[in-house]
């Protein structure tokens, strides 16, 4: 079934769901009701659960899906049709990764599960009473996927094409995704429950490294669109502080990458001949940035309602 324009307006999370048990089915719904920033589309067959995903797949904000003997099968159909959305799939059971702990190559596989893509979630049956963190997770998880994110087998099989489908969908959902927490839920609803496993401080080296070279890359081409007529300059900002806010990064740090960005232009210039007043202009966007920032920081706490 479709998703009414009416339902797009409302303040809520849509999640659609393809849930076989209904005794599953029962207790996510009693999950779920505890809190009005949820709304669930379900169904229990397949090709229903296409039809709404594919009809509706800029609405909903996360799927749930059971696991099953399908399941691949599900996953590969959603690849094919370029669809990307956060997803927790409910197992009957977790790997216990103690059991593996002496073999390396054991634990290395126990630890690459992901069919969907790199920010699913997998969450036992039993801790369904705890759905809504497991959501809010999914959700922060696929918020900070990168398109260069090493994807799943079975995508990475197929042709060009869907890659580059697949790569622009997650950045049209992410935006949006974005803009409907900020606006609608303000930042009250997964923005301060962020996952700690995720901050930049507990990255090993060699993630802090590659991330850093992220955030440099996106903030020279903040930079260079700045002020440019046309530019989408704000989503542009949006996405750089979202990275930085759920990776629980200071205002110096972004400070810093502003300055380094700062002096390699400013050498550049130098070389050319040419003055180097025009680089004050950008503290504007220095400041456009730290304000975006410090704005997810200040309504990022929890407050009484």
């Amino acid at each position: 079934m479709a998703l009414s324009s009416s339902s797009a307006v409302r303040p809520q999370i849509l999640i659609c769901t393809l849930i076989r048990s209904e005794t599953l089915l029962s207790s996510i719904n009693q999950a779920l009701e505890r809190d009005r920033y949820y709304k669930v589309v379900q169904s229990s067959d397949a090709d229903a659960f296409f039809k709404t995903v594919v009809q509706d797949r800029f609405l909903i904000d996360c799927l749930i899906i059971e696991q099953q003997p399908d399941l691949d099968k599900v996953i590969r159909r959603l690849h094919r049709e370029a669809i990307v959305l956060p997803l927790v799939i409910l197992t009957e059971t977790v790997l216990d990764e103690t059991e593996f702990s002496a073999d390396p190559a054991l634990v290395g596989l126990i630890l690459d599960t992901s069919r969907y893509h790199t920010a699913e979630v997998q969450v036992v049956q039993t801790e369904v009473p705890q759905l809504i963190s497991h959501i809010e997770r999914a959700i922060a998880n696929f918020l900070k996927l990168s398109p260069q994110s090493r994807l799943p087998h079975q995508l990475e099989t197929e042709d060009l094409s869907t890659l580059s489908a697949f790569g622009e969908t997650l950045a049209a959902q992410q935006q949006r995704l974005s803009e409907k927490l900020r606006e609608r839920l303000g930042y009250i609803g997964v923005y301060y429950k962020r996952d700690s496993q995720l901050f930049f401080r507990r990255f090993t080296k060699e993630e802090r490294e590659s991330f850093l070279l992220e955030l440099k890359s996106e903030y020279r081409d903040i930079i260079l669109s700045y002020f440019r007529q046309g530019s989408d300059i704000n989503q542009q900002i949006d996405a750089f502080v979202h990275k930085v806010f759920f990776a629980d990064m200071s205002v110096s740090q972004v400070l810093e990458i502003h300055m380094e960005l700062m002096d390699r232009l400013a050498k550049k210039l130098k070389l050319e001949g040419r003055s180097e007043d025009v680089l004050l202009d950008y503290r504007l966007t220095l400041i456009d940035a730290i304000a975006h920032l410090c704005e997810m920081y200040r309504r990022s706490i929890p407050r009484e309602l």
